[in-house]
């Protein structure tokens, strides 16, 4: 799958014209709870050559693709990328955190990292993960048989909305990581649904235990409680340093 992705982005920088600066793991894979048959979620930021931004009216910002079986193919555009990140939606934040990188290019990554701490808005996180809590709650966790995968996906968006709360930083992509916030009754647990997820089909069902779901339900109304008291970012040189990297990409993307 490695060198079908390289392969499918190389493909692309010819096809349309662009160029990849970086291709990462976004889903379960990343987040470290993969199924044996869970799917690739590929997401990637390229650039067109400076021409393209010259004109009156922007062109298409994304690059999306019909899902295999396998392999789930997406990428943004420059702009948009950097401009989603100083609005500090959770993707781009995720994205650059992942620990599996396909490809990179011009230390896409590295030059952006350390802005992301600066660039993050505690409010708009946690809204974004609360958001995904209720999701769980309201429509995906309300049989007493819920999706393993489904599950997964709350209970991670749960520990980064705790994160958040508690810690007034960049929660961590990977669920190990962010399980350190785990109440202590519910690691055991926890670590048993992980073993199970990793050997079990993507559909795979189970009960959801009264205990996870008060500790949703918990992060859930705790999160509401404090959203509007976090304090907003204040360092608004990271916009302009976001504004300085983008020309300087382009220019390093494609050198006259």
């Amino acid at each position: 799958m490695n060198n079908r992705i390289r392969a499918a982005l190389t493909g692309l920088e010819a096809t349309h014209g662009i160029r990849v600066l970086y291709a990462c793991e976004s889903g379960s894979r990343a987040w470290g709870f993969p199924s044996p048959d869970s799917d690739f979620d590929v997401r990637f930021i390229y650039c067109h050559p400076a021409a393209w931004y010259l004109t009156l009216d922007d062109g298409p910002d994304t690059l999306n693709f019909p899902v295999d079986e396998l392999l789930d193919l997406g990428g943004w555009e420059l702009r948009k990328a950097l401009r989603l990140l100083r609005a500090s939606n959770a993707a781009p934040f995720e994205w650059l955190q992942s620990p599996v990188v396909y490809h990179q290019a011009l230390d896409f990554a590295p030059r952006l990292r350390p802005l992301l701490p600066r660039a993050f808005n505690l409010r708009a996180g946690l809204h974004h993960y609360l958001g995904l809590v209720r999701r769980g709650l309201e429509t995906d966790l309300t049989a007493e048989s819920v999706r393993l995968k489904r599950l997964f996906y709350a209970l991670r968006s749960a520990l980064a909305a705790h994160w958040i709360r508690l810690r007034q930083s960049v929660p961590p992509m990977d669920f190990g990581s962010l399980a350190a916030v785990l109440p202590a009754e519910l690691r055991a647990e926890v670590q048993l649904l992980l073993a199970q997820k990793a050997q079990a089909v993507d559909k795979a069902t189970v009960a959801l235990t009264p205990g996870l779901r008060a500790f949703l339900e918990q992060e859930y109304a705790a999160g509401q409680a404090v959203r509007t008291a976090l304090p907003v970012p204040t360092d608004f040189a990271v916009a302009a340093e976001l504004n300085a990297l983008f020309p300087a990409l382009l220019a390093a993307a494609f050198p006259q």
